[in-house]
């Protein structure tokens, strides 16, 4: 019998070789065609006398098995969710054939049947579907080799593991090791496994093959642990064991304080396991199906697999590169300005094998950008999570210079200096001067128009803007800006820069502030104007974390520093001149910067004080000029003005062409500021919240507090056609 996704070996002894390696993919992946060839090789394994056993292994180097292939699951669709319950169901129930051998639970308790032998070999990533897979076997064996990782994440993707994964792992390792898997999402490695106890083995590379074979042979009739007669879920006597309550009640209290009661997953997670650790495995792996389908069947789940899988992986691939651009080779890249930022940009282009030159006034500052990297690779080598020879290979990558000329035979050039215009200038026409006339120059900028530097070169078609985040090596967003004179060549060149250094690109028009900084002003802005309105700067932080933001807007300020708000606002006003438009909180930072010298954490303190433990409260003093309002805004209040300020200015930005699709617009939000994941980005929490709604509460939110929360036309529009931002599925 042939399959499409694996090979079936079967040697002497009657052992089936089980090799899987889908054709065309890069990585091993839970498709229909794997799906259905599984399902057909479990029939066979559970009714051919010849197969006496199996070993279960992968043929790609990339890995085991990844997991489902979240396109086909994000698309699935069901009349009912009885419907949507047996689709999902598929998976977990061939998975229970396998290990039971398709005999009754009942006679397995009784010692009356047994399964036919199936052991695996894990040589990489074995993750969500994969892993479930491996806990199905009877013998789990891993490769000792730390790429290999083992893990359930789906909770990153708003799910839970709907193979079993959930119910397996529990009776193998105990609940509350199973639970902290499971809730966090992290991957282990193979040593570790073995320890929490859901590996058996870890073996050299070259063992481990013979190794399983060897067992399956040594093993003709398994039963499962769970499928015993005298089967007790490690660490659970009975459900009425106070402990086992206690367990519970601490699992859900610290999983909801740590996700903020934002996750469906979370709550369908603790419960799958309580209900789960009740009830026999067969009763336990349809309870935990049910939870998957109602999660899988929720908008909470689509819109984070769209955006941090489906539509990421697009972007990550260059879904807006130029198709009609051959490939450019890139072998050299010159970075001019060795801050912080041009230390990143040349660290994660050294990471991904281009060699690098960087400029400076004079090599000792220079100097900077290998010292920065050398730190970051010692500390990798340190983990163990980089060899020394690797770390020696990348710094050797970086070498520093004071001299233009060094650029000579560079196939593009990014400057990275001080966001002054007449400063950039200078240095584009340097580079211009020295470079080949094919060769791209890329400005690093958070603001300044790209069409107004471009103006400095003799050929703006080879200039693009390129916006890195700090600290690069760190964050995943890359905004690329093409100029009104840019080429498609300087476009496609700027993708395959990224496709080395491994960002998240999204394309951006070309306006002051591009898409991120369209939309974090205001919405600081806001947390700085219910200060001055007398609310808790500690409530406004708390409730922007709560609701899922890696940091508090004011601390974020305090760490960005006060006087870098002032000093942007003050230069935003002097530039645009009349059709300057005051954000309300000027007063605010001329008092903090100018009058009382809070500039912010790096300068001893802004709107936080900072002890020598890096504890922070708010400045006492603050009170004394922003004192409390009589009748405080409630959280729930908070809560929706740093919300809706965010998704109105997002949505502001995708009416005018900053960002060209709903896509770009989550993924900047989510990559570029820590915009919730929960919600999939704005433009897929606007959907969810449906137009209609989003534009009542924005309307509200207009006539209480200003026009800065009025809804564009365009989507008032769109809610009266009874439509939404992202086409139906």
């Amino acid at each position: 019998m042939g399959y499409e996704t694996f090979t079936c070996d079967i040697d002497a002894d009657g052992v089936a070789l089980v090799t899987i390696d889908l054709p065309g993919q890069s990585m091993n992946v839970w498709n229909a065609a794997l799906m259905r060839d599984y399902r057909q090789f479990v029939d066979r394994l559970n009714t051919d006398d010849a197969i006496k056993g199996a070993v279960i292994t992968s043929g790609k180097a990339s890995g085991f098995l990844a997991g489902a292939d979240l396109k086909l699951i994000s698309t699935r669709k069901a009349e009912t969710m009885r419907e949507a319950f047996e689709s999902s169901f598929v998976l977990s129930d061939d998975l229970r054939r396998m290990e039971t051998g398709g005999h009754d639970a009942k006679r397995l308790a009784r010692g009356a049947a047994a399964a036919k032998p199936v052991a695996c070999v894990v040589n990489g990533l074995a993750l969500g579907g994969g892993l479930e897979l491996v806990l199905a076997c009877h013998y789990r064996s891993a490769v000792d080799d730390p790429r290999v990782q083992l893990g359930l994440p789906e909770v990153t993707i708003g799910l839970l593991p709907g193979g079993g994964g959930t119910q397996r792992l529990l009776r193998l390792i105990g609940v509350e090791k199973a639970l902290k898997m499971v809730l966090a999402g992290t991957p282990v490695d193979p040593h570790t496994a073995k320890a929490y106890g859901f590996i058996d083995e870890v073996v050299p590379a070259d063992q481990a093959m013979g190794a399983a074979l060897a067992w399956v042979k040594a093993n003709p009739r398994v039963v499962q642990p769970w499928d015993r007669a005298d089967f007790i879920v490690p660490g659970v006597s009975s459900a009425r064991d106070p402990q086992f309550a206690q367990l519970f009640a601490n699992a859900n209290a610290l999983a909801e304080v740590q996700s903020g009661h934002n996750y469906d997953a979370v709550p369908a997670i603790l419960s799958c396991f309580y209900e789960g650790t009740l009830v026999p495995i067969d009763t336990a792996l349809r309870i935990e199906s049910k939870y998957f389908t109602k999660l899988l069947t929720g908008a909470q789940s689509r819109n984070m697999i769209r955006t941090l899988f489906v539509n990421k992986q697009a972007a990550d691939k260059g879904a807006q590169r130029p198709r009609e651009i051959a490939p450019v080779e890139l072998r050299k890249v010159g970075i001019v300005g060795a801050g912080l930022m041009g230390c990143g940009i040349a660290h994660v282009a050294a990471k991904g094998k281009l060699n690098v030159v960087v400029l400076d006034k004079d090599r000792q500052t220079a100097s900077k950008a290998s010292a920065y990297t050398k730190r970051i690779v010692e500390k990798a080598v340190q983990r163990g999570a980089m060899s020394a020879d690797a770390a020696s290979a990348l710094l050797a990558r970086i070498v520093t210079t004071d001299r233009y000329e060094d650029f000579a035979d560079a196939d593009l050039v990014i400057e990275a200096v001080f966001e002054q215009p007449g400063i950039k200038a200078d240095v584009l026409r340097n580079i211009e001067a020295v470079v080949g006339e094919q060769v791209v120059i890329a400005s690093n900028t958070s603001t300044l128009p790209i069409a107004g530097l471009a103006r400095h070169l003799r050929r703006p078609e080879r200039f693009i803007g390129m916006h890195f985040f700090s600290p690069v090596e760190r964050m995943q967003l890359l905004e690329i800006i093409p100029g009104e004179a840019t080429g498609r060549a300087a476009l496609a060149a700027a993708y395959d820069f990224n496709a080395r250094i491994r960002k998240t690109p999204i394309l951006v028009k070309d306006v002051r502030g591009f898409y991120t900084n369209q939309v974090v002003p205001p919405y600081l802005n806001e947390a700085v104007l219910m200060l001055m309105e007398g609310v808790d700067p500690a409530l406004i932080d708390n409730v922007a974390i709560a609701l899922g933001m890696p940091i508090g807007p004011l601390a974020l300020l305090d760490e960005t520093t006060l006087s870098l708000a002032h000093d942007i606002q003050r230069s935003t006003r002097e530039q645009l001149g009349e059709a300057y438009q005051p954000a309300g909180t000027e007063a605010f930072f001329e008092k903090m910067v100018v009058e009382l010298d809070r500039k912010g954490r790096r300068f001893g303190g802004g709107i936080y004080e900072y002890s020598a433990d890096g504890t922070k409260t708010v400045w006492r003093g603050l009170i004394e000029h922003y004192p409390r309002a009589g009748v405080p805004l409630s959280p729930e209040q908070v809560e929706q003005r740093l919300l809706y300020i965010q998704l109105t200015a997002a949505a502001r930005c995708l009416e005018a062409g900053i960002v060209v699709d709903p896509q770009s617009a989550d993924l900047g939000a989510i990559f570029g500021w820590g915009f919730p994941t929960w919600t999939g980005g704005p433009m897929s929490h606007i959907d969810t919240l449906g137009l209609a709604e989003f534009v009542v509460e924005a309307d509200r939110l207009a006539q209480r507090y200003g026009a800065r929360f009025k809804p564009p036309a365009s989507l008032r529009d769109k809610a009266g056609e009874g439509l939404s931002l992202y086409a139906p599925v």
